[in-house]
């Protein structure tokens, strides 16, 4: 093993404007400054961890004070003031650690400092990293010197957290936002890297070091220094997924195939297979929601620019994104992010997990009536001995699932026999009973329970607007479902089925968010439990929008919201 051996992240470490990954506006910016004289006596160079503060900082310091300047700016790196300060040993460059220097006599340690001039070069650059760290004392006693320095001092401060600055400091500084590296740029740096150090990468694989590192061109390095030790120079895209524990995206895509078809089988098995390869199922959803995000910004061309990933996984989720509908997008994130919250909660995660996927195959493959109910928390009640409450525990619908056969028992409890003589005579009459009983003892005394019944009555058109009436009249507190419901025409399309047309998307949504309410009403009122109601908006019979005068247009709110023309009455209003 070479003693020499140095660390890519400092090894690579940007020397020059040019070669800062990521910031070219911004450097080009500081360039310009160099190169017309205009510098200002303080800078704030704030941003993310490892996008090239404390590097920009240095060769700021090392161009302004370069006796041989290019003419774009940039040090030369051979005269004397550059030698030294790439050495670490020029008077001319000063950092301060903040992190671990934060008091007030630290600060006046550079204060005194400041009034030294620079023996060689023409300015005294002085680096503080980490600023924010610096207590508030130490910000109060910098201040003045921060305002007006001598001629030659720069102030150059660095911080990740900008909204840590007192608003006096930032008020002294330029301010420069430097921003996260993206994932190109980064994979064409490592790229470079590779070949200097002569080793063999493929561009999936850097790819994958590239959205690890999360923008940061530090970690990014610090990551391939490591894979390249795991992998003898050799980077692969299974020994960096291998290497770095992460999840291939051909998991993902085959995840969403699955979604796509509702293949419940086939998406619980592919997160069995995760789990056996030892990932954490928190990581795992996190992962979904992060490809499910991409495929959302995919499926529009105007939003394809906010990927970041490879331009081959961006082809292969762009060619998947067209093939589902843009409001998919808007639930499954939501499930997941559902998911998400609940998981540290959860008392069985992996049913958690499962149970989500479950959901994300019937988006597009809801089961049908009556199993497209929303599942409902039921209260809990007690159990009441059948002799003391007969009517009580007959009332009791619980999650119980039971045999057709009915339970036998010795001596049948008081609450069983009105049950069985309450039984329909007329099977003509359409209601389907599947009451059964079960007999729990809690002590010395029966408990009985009785199942929910399926309830199949026929019912005619009239008997359906009738009931759809009712609701209308019981919620009208619900402005833009019962404005919709009164201007809908339910039509007929199957034995218990109605399709509803809405004209735009806010009624559309209304219908989505209280379907479920609407539907325990009319299917209570009609006694058929297999009843649906489908919505969807009329695009062909959209009316076309009409730019209409003020007082038409005030005329025509209060025709489409009774409400507001009710509201005008009360307090004796007048269109004008």
């Amino acid at each position: 093993m070479s003693d020499k051996y140095i660390v890519s992240a400092r090894k690579y470490r940007p020397a020059t404007f040019r070669s800062v990954v990521g910031q070219k506006e911004l450097t080009a910016t500081l360039r310009s400054s160099i190169t017309s004289g205009r510098l200002a006596q303080a800078y704030l160079f704030c941003g993310p961890r490892g996008v090239g503060k404390t590097s920009c900082a240095r060769i700021f310091a090392r161009a302004v004070n370069c006796l041989h300047p290019t003419p774009e700016g940039e040090a030369c790196g051979e005269c004397e003031s550059c030698v030294a300060i790439s050495q670490g040993n020029s008077y001319n460059l000063m950092e301060l650690d903040a992190a671990s220097n934060n008091g007030v006599d630290d600060i006046r340690q550079i204060i005194d400092q400041v009034a030294v001039p620079p023996q060689t070069g023409r300015y005294r650059v002085f680096v503080i990293d980490e600023v924010h760290m610096l207590t508030s004392q130490a910000f109060n006693a910098f201040l003045k010197t921060l305002e007006e320095p001598p001629s030659y001092a720069i102030f150059i401060l660095a911080t990740t957290e900008k909204h840590k600055v007192i608003p006096t400091i930032l008020s002294r500084c330029q301010i420069y936002d430097f921003k996260r590296i993206t994932v190109d740029d980064i994979v064409e740096h490592l790229e470079y890297v590779a070949s200097q150090e002569g080793f063999t990468a493929d561009r999936k694989a850097l790819g994958v070091i590239a959205r690890k590192a999360d923008g940061a061109m530090r970690d990014a390095l610090s990551i391939f220094d490591q894979i390249a030790s795991a992998c003898g120079g050799n980077l692969t895209y299974e020994a960096v997924t291998e290497n770095l524990n992460v999840l291939d995206y051909d998991y993902f895509f085959r995840l969403v195939d699955d979604f796509r078809k509702g293949d419940v089988a086939d998406a619980l098995l592919l997160y069995s297979e995760v789990r056996s390869r030892g990932f954490d199922s928190l990581f795992f959803i996190g992962s979904l929601a992060q490809h499910v995000r991409d495929l959302m910004v995919a499926a529009d061309k105007r939003t394809v620019g906010l990927l970041e990933t490879p331009a081959d996984v961006s082809e292969k989720l762009c060619a998947q994104a067209s093939q589902l509908p843009l409001p998919w997008y808007y639930s499954a994130i939501g499930l997941l992010n559902d998911c998400d919250l609940q998981y540290r909660t959860a008392s069985n995660k992996q049913l958690l997990v499962e149970l989500t996927l479950i959901r994300l195959c019937q988006l597009l493959n809801p089961a049908p009536a009556p199993f497209d109910k929303p599942l409902q928390k039921q209260p809990l009640r007690p159990l009441v001995p059948a002799q003391h409450n007969e009517k009580a525990s007959a009332e009791v619908n619980g999650p119980i699932v039971a045999e057709p056969q009915p339970v036998t028992s010795a001596q049948p409890s008081a609450a069983v026999q009105p049950a069985r003589q309450q039984a329909p005579a007329d099977e003509a009459s359409g209601r389907q009973r599947r009451a059964v009983h079960r007999t729990f003892s809690l002590s010395d005394e029966p408990v009985t329970v009785t199942s929910h019944e399926r309830q199949r009555q026929p019912f005619d058109d009239a008997a359906f607007f009738a009931a759809w009436r009712r609701f209308i009249d019981q919620n009208p507190d619900k402005q833009i479902l019962v404005g919709a419901m009164r201007k809908a025409s339910p039509v007929r399309t199957g034995e218990f089925e109605y399709s509803v047309m809405v004209q735009h998307p806010a009624q559309m949504q209304a219908f989505e968010l209280s379907m479920a309410g609407l539907l325990e009403f009319l299917r209570k009122e009609l006694h058929n439990d297999f009843l649906a109601v489908r919505a969807e908006v009329d695009r062909s019979q959209a009316p076309a929008h009409k730019h209409l005068p003020p007082q038409e247009f005030l005329k025509q709110i209060i025709a489409d919201n009774p409400v507001m023309g009710k509201f005008l009455k009360e307090i004796e209003g007048e269109i004008v």
